[in-house]
This record gives C-alpha cells, structure tokens and sequence, in this order.
C-alpha cells in the first residue's frame, strides 16, 4: 500500500506546495521548524482542507479538489498520534487501548489487544492509568490505540519531542518493531536526523514549504549535495550489517558489511542478526593509501562518487563502499592535498568506539 500526496495552500506569509510518494515502511518528513511539515501531516488527516490537491493511499482518494472529494478526517482510517499522548486521564491502558478499537472499520478483523499490547511492550501496565506511566510508555499506549483502529495509514508528529535521551532510547526499538511488522505506510515527522537515521526507509526533506530532496534513506543521508538541508554536524550515513561473530576477550563485536568487515564495542544482538548503523561523517578519515601501524581496526576500500565543498573550509565527500554509501566530512585542503576527485580510489577509516550505541538499531528486514 502506497500513500501518494500533492498539496498546495497559501498562508499569509508561507505557501506549502509538495508532492510525493510514501511507499510501505517509514516516510520520515524531515525539516527545519516552520518547514511545513505539521501542515503536511494535518492536511493529510483531513484536518486542513488545502486549497488544491490530491491524497490518496492504495489508489482510494481522500482528497481530490479537481473532483470534489474530501473525506472527512474520522473516515479516513488513519492513525495520528501526535508529541503529547492525550491519553484518557480517567481510563486504564487497557480502557484507552479498547477505544482505540472502536474506530476499526467493521470489515477489518482488528488485531487483537493483546497482540499489539505485546509488541509494544506495554502488557504489564494494562490495569494502569496514565498518571503512573513514564513518557515513553504512555507514548507506547498512544501508539497502541492507534494501531487498533486497524489504519491504513499511521501518522507520527513528533512523537519523541517531548522525550529525554532515556525514554527516547526506551520507545525506539519498539518503532523499528512497528516499522518490520506493520503492513501500511508510517508518515514519521521529525527535526532529529538521529531518530530519521535510525527509522527511516524513506526520507522526504523539506524546504520553506517544498520538498528539497526525497528517496531511500540510505541514498538521501549519503547524499553530500543534501547536507546543507541536513545539517553539517549531525551528516552521516547509514550502514546495514549482520553480526557475524563475538570476541569476548576484547568486548567487540565482529559485523560484515559489504565492503569488509566492522569492529564496534559489543552490541548486545545475537549473531545473524542485521543492524543499522549510523557514521557520523566528521568521524571518517579518508587515505589515499592503506594505512599501515595505526590502531584503527576499520579501514574500508571505496570509491569516491562526489564532493561538495562548502562555503567554509570543509568539504563533504560520497563514497561507495562495496554496495553502501558512506559520507565523509573533511577539509577542501585535504582534498587538494590529496589530489582526488570523483572516480578515485581510496580507504575509508573509521575507529572502532566513534560509533555511538544510540546510532545502532535494527536493520529493516523488507527492503534496504
């Protein structure tokens, strides 16, 4: 199932027009406040009547101002689940979980509470009631009722925002569960190229109300020419791997990528199982040759696919690695010094502890 959407609407002083396509996975809407993204989601779930355009998720419209469709907001099927939970004060988990199932639409079959209680983790609180929840496990709670009104379509406006690091790291395991397991698209806005990184399938970058850059995420984060609309400090790309082996003697963990081979500090996974990482450009050296007598243990072969220079004196180089795409921060003199340019062979090197655990989750088992 796909949910496709062309919008346009004029505000005083801002004018949202965008298009895109979000296939089965995660859409994560990334962009700086003010970027339009909230309008998009609320357009979307029939709370804005935009001007002009069109949303329809499996070929069904749901808005079509050429023909006059527009599908009010509580026939749409779809989920929203918004920064703050809005929990029922005065029901328990279970009473907010079985509102949520009220909305299914009666020719679905519902998955059933405790199914949905059990991939969220949230099975032991169902006799609960909000106020004695964390944030993150009623933000579980929220995202529960939501999936029992069996969507077509899950939006997520900013769910972790209101979340320190903590309870971020406690619900983030559980969206990449919902990201593997879930069978229709997830629209996922955010601001945090940390949580895009670590959940998205597919980005949608945003711009002053357009769309600056969209595609795979892995092909968007080691993009160099999207790093202005990233951000330079938080640029990186991302890697799928599978442990294939723990050396306890030393505490790491042996991954094979596609290019060679990765040692991280232990990640507690079990071997065979596929993770994605997240490489912060500005830890990547780059060499002409390989490095001999250096205490790096990663040194990858790569190619270089381009380079933008900055306006400053730093430059952001693409790589290819094996079937992967790394990204690389480094300084224009360095590159002059180095005499490369796309084309070039060279190696990549990465220390072994520069890898955060935070930038470590679950590979996604449908498609990258």
């Amino acid at each position: 199932m796909k949910l496709e959407v062309a919008l346009h609407h004029e505000f005083a002083a801002f004018a949202l027009d965008v298009a895109f396509s979000a296939p089965a996975g995660v859409t994560a809407l990334f962009g700086r406040s003010g970027s339009g993204k909230t309008t998009v989601v609320n357009a979307i779930a029939g709370l804005l009547r935009p001007q002009s355009g069109h949303v329809a998720i499996g070929g069904t419209a749901l808005l079509d101002t050429r023909q006059g469709v527009f599908v009010p907001p509580h026939r749409r099927s779809i989920g929203y689940v918004f920064q703050d939970a809005r929990l029922f004060p005065h029901f328990s988990v279970r009473s907010n979980l079985e509102f949520g199932a009220r909305f299914a639409p009666p020719s679905e079959t519902a998955p059933s509470l405790a199914a949905i209680a059990d991939m969220l983790g949230i099975a032991h609180l169902l006799d609960r009631r909000p106020a004695g929840l964390s944030g993150g496990e009623k933000q579980r709670v929220a995202i529960g009722r939501a999936l029992l009104s069996r969507p077509r379509l899950l939006l997520m406006d900013e769910p972790l925002a209101s979340l320190d690091e903590a309870r971020k790291g406690e619900i983030l395991p559980y969206l990449e569960r919902l990201r593997d397991e879930a069978a229709m698209p997830i629209l996922y806005v955010s601001h945090s190229l940390a949580e895009v990184a670590r959940l998205a399938t597919t980005i949608i970058v945003l711009r002053e109300g357009k769309v600056a850059r969209a595609g795979p995420a892995a092909a968007i984060l080691a993009d160099p020419q999207a790093v202005p609309d990233l951000g330079v400090r938080e640029a990186g790309a991302i890697f799928e791997a599978t442990i294939v082996a723990q050396h306890p003697q030393d505490g790491l963990t042996e991954l094979a990528v596609s290019a060679g081979r990765l040692f991280l500090p232990r990640v507690d996974a079990p071997t065979g199982a596929r993770i994605r990482l997240r490489i912060h450009a500005h830890d990547v050296i780059l060499a002409t040759q390989r490095p001999q007598g250096m205490s790096a243990l990663n040194i990858l072969p790569a190619t270089i696919v381009d380079i933008r220079e900055g306006e400053g004196p730093g430059a952001a180089v693409s790589l290819a690695c094996g079937e992967d795409r790394l990204l690389a921060r480094v300084t224009r003199r360095s590159i002059r010094a180095m005499g490369v340019a796309p084309g070039s062979t060279c190696f990549a090197i990465l220390k072994s502890t520069a890898v955060a655990p935070s930038d470590i989750g679950a590979g996604w088992e449908v498609g990258l």
